[in-house]
């Protein structure tokens, strides 16, 4: 594709990236095909192809306008159109580019950008644990798409975490909403480690990947959030505290993961975090790819009750699948360790949830939701697992089948 990128952009670190990324573009289309809202809505502006051409015009030099605005709002950023495109676009790296320009450029109304505000700082903050049992309470005059998002009760397993010490340790991010919404996702990841030797340790004054304020078209939010991450992080990754030093950051939420994979990248053009950045990404690993290892030290500590949910339906993930580029591990090391494992036919497709979409987006979020769920209830699972906290509540505010981290039902089956 070629480009002729506006003065204002030329030369420039956004302007070069995204020159670079445009050019790989050939106009097939075949992104289209994969594409959950080009689906839905069968508007080409609403694709992959027609959002480049859209912020092409934009870096071009044409003024954007709330319509350009919403085609990009639409896009879930579930990189699905990555894994089809046969030219290697990195679509989702433009996406934020294109998210960021235009939002400098073309004022929200005071709702939506009241909404976004909450979003950010509401979800990152310490208040988000209270603000949720506030909401119990006040469930039944709640709009739908918060309601939907209050969690089931967690019960006092969720607080159970292992004391054993261990010399092989692995770092843990807790996430930001995750400790609040699903607090048995992290503890039930750090005994199933420790029945197979590893410690899990924690960076208290870790937070938000960065995924969050980075998708809501505020980078430099998101590369803050980043930069606090690795401060916290690097006495452990270095072993300068009496911890010890850790082998690895371990993701349990495929959406963190995609994002702190990539810290190398958004951070290489600072000078200060750079080399520590790429550290950190080339030392994160999600969960899944811990399972070839663990698996032969579970098996034996398993044991699947009569009443457990040996059958599952598993949603992979679009941030593990098309975002990490990570596929079969779960499914391959769910059965080895004696499960019944089954995907959907339209597995490669978002379910909807895609961080804040299903807030700000609920009409489109639930159409994708309501799709997905019927290609899982078709399997007749006992119970559906999956990789990623967002779309594990988006899923279960559908369906009365249990939704959960396939990690929790490996630590159920546990023994001893």
């Amino acid at each position: 594709m070629q480009t002729n990128l506006s003065a204002e952009f030329k030369g420039t670190r956004d302007g070069d990236a995204a020159e670079a990324i445009l050019r790989k573009c050939v106009h097939c289309g075949f992104c289209n095909a994969t594409c959950p809202t080009y689906q839905l809505l069968g508007d080409e502006l609403d694709g992959p192809r027609g959002r480049i051409y859209l912020m092409k015009q934009v870096l071009e030099g044409e003024a954007p306008t709330r319509v350009t605005q919403l085609h990009l709002d639409r896009c879930l950023t579930c990189r699905n159109c990555e894994t089809t495109c046969p030219s290697g676009v990195r679509y989702g790296e433009l996406l934020d580019i294109g998210r960021q320009v235009v939002e400098q450029r073309v004022e929200r109304p005071a709702p939506e950008r009241a909404a976004r505000w909450a979003l950010k700082e509401g979800m990152t903050s310490a208040l988000f644990k209270p603000a949720l049992g506030l909401g119990r309470v006040a469930r039944a005059f709640l709009p739908g798409t918060l309601r939907d998002k209050l969690p089931r009760d967690a019960g006092a397993r969720a607080h159970r975490w292992p004391t054993r010490q261990h010399p092989r340790k692995v770092l843990l991010l807790l996430g930001c909403v995750q400790p609040a919404l699903a607090p048995n996702i992290n503890s039930a990841t750090a005994r199933v480690l420790d029945a197979c030797g590893i410690q899990t340790l924690v960076a208290d004054g870790a937070g938000c990947c960065g995924a969050l304020r980075t998708h809501l078209a505020d980078r430099e939010g998101g590369l803050a959030d980043m930069r606090r991450n690795i401060d916290a992080w690097w006495p452990l990754v270095e072993g300068l505290t009496g911890a010890g030093r850790v082998e690895a950051i371990v993701m349990n939420a495929s959406g963190c993961g995609v994002t702190v994979k990539e810290y190398g990248h958004a951070l290489a053009h600072d000078p200060r975090y750079a080399e520590k950045a790429q550290r950190v990404s080339a030392l994160t690993k999600d969960l899944s790819e811990l399972l070839p290892e663990l698996v032969p030290k579970l098996k034996p500590r398993l044991a699947l009750a009569a009443g457990a949910p040996r059958r599952l339906a598993l949603q992979s993930p679009c941030t593990l699948q098309h975002g990490q580029q990570l596929r079969g591990g779960i499914e391959a090391g769910l059965r080895e360790l004696g499960f019944e494992v089954e995907l959907p036919l339209d597995s490669h497709l978002c379910c909807g949830s895609a961080g804040t979409y299903s807030v700000l987006q609920p009409e489109l979020a639930h159409r994708l939701r309501d799709r997905k769920l019927a290609a899982l209830g078709a399997l007749k699972a006992r119970a559906i697992v999956s990789a990623n906290i967002g779309c594990i509540q988006h899923l279960q505010a559908g369906t009365a089948t249990p939704v959960r981290h396939w990690v929790e039902v490996v630590d159920e089956a546990l023994t001893g």
